[in-house]
């Protein structure tokens, strides 16, 4: 989990992991407790307006279901446009403090592995996993997984969002497998990247600053690319209806550090 200040989407992710790893390793009750505090940047109105402005329009009206619906940073605002919203998610402690909140306790969430589990519907009009949560899935076959999964939950016509970044590798120089996205007196935060089999992870070294002790932290994902992610839908029987740069809707282009894709059922 990162709580960088970036708004253009990059490769870290503020979800859980997949089933092969403990949830409580990542998203447990201590994580859990201070979540929203220290993914504040993540609420700010400018980050958060344009994502559901951008799903809403999408539903149209009808139910949506999120994957790793975590504290409900997004549900919860489309809970309050008035859509009828539903969750996936791994880790208990998480969906508690969604819970907690006022009319969270409303929303359906599935406890579970957002690759496989079900939600017991297959009406949705929009399913949706943002903030590069699709890395968490760290193998390509539980990726393929999450698509034929959306699928699965999808009413004819219905559209899967994800909102993932572009790889960095473009800054990488030949012999170096890291890529430093935070530096300060206080933490040393790098992505380490396996260009041979797409493994990927976020590390963090935090100083506390008053004993000057740190602490280490690594999280493990698997990258993707714009292009595997359309063929992983076209598996699952889903075409590409859209792809921008982020959320407000700029061209994708070569230079683009991430994108919001929107593949749709056909009808």
């Amino acid at each position: 989990m990162t709580d960088d200040a970036r708004t253009t989407p990059d490769l870290h992710s503020d979800s859980r992991p997949d089933a092969d790893a403990d949830a409580d390793d990542y998203f447990g009750e201590r994580v859990a407790a201070t979540y929203d505090e220290s993914a504040a940047n993540m609420f700010a109105p400018e980050v958060l307006d344009p994502a559901v402005d951008f799903l809403a329009e999408r539903a149209g009206g009808g139910p949506v279901l999120e994957f790793a619906i975590g504290t409900g940073r997004v549900a919860m605002p489309l809970l309050g446009r008035g859509l009828e919203v539903h969750g996936i998610d791994l880790s208990r402690a998480m969906v508690e403090q969604l819970r907690a909140k006022p009319g969270g306790a409303d929303v359906p969430v599935t406890l579970g592995d957002f690759a496989t589990a079900t939600a017991g519907r297959t009406d949705f009009a929009l399913a949706y996993l943002v903030f590069n949560t699709i890395n968490n899935l760290t193998t390509q076959d539980a990726q393929v997984d999450c698509f034929r999964n959306a699928a699965a939950h999808l009413a004819p016509g219905g559209r899967f969002v994800v909102e993932v970044g572009v790889p960095a590798l473009r800054l990488l120089p030949p012999g170096q497998d890291a890529v430093p996205f935070e530096v300060s007196d206080t933490r040393w935060a790098f992505d380490r990247y396996d260009t041979a089999t797409q493994a990927m992870s976020s590390n963090y070294v935090d100083v506390d600053p008053a004993t000057g002790t740190a602490t280490y932290k690594t999280f493990p994902f698997r990258y993707v690319w714009p292009s595997e992610l359309d063929l992983m839908a076209r598996i699952a029987g889903l075409r590409l209806s859209e792809r921008w740069e982020g959320w407000t809707k700029e061209p994708f282009t070569g230079e683009s550090q991430g994108h919001v894709s929107v593949w749709e059922k056909p009808a």
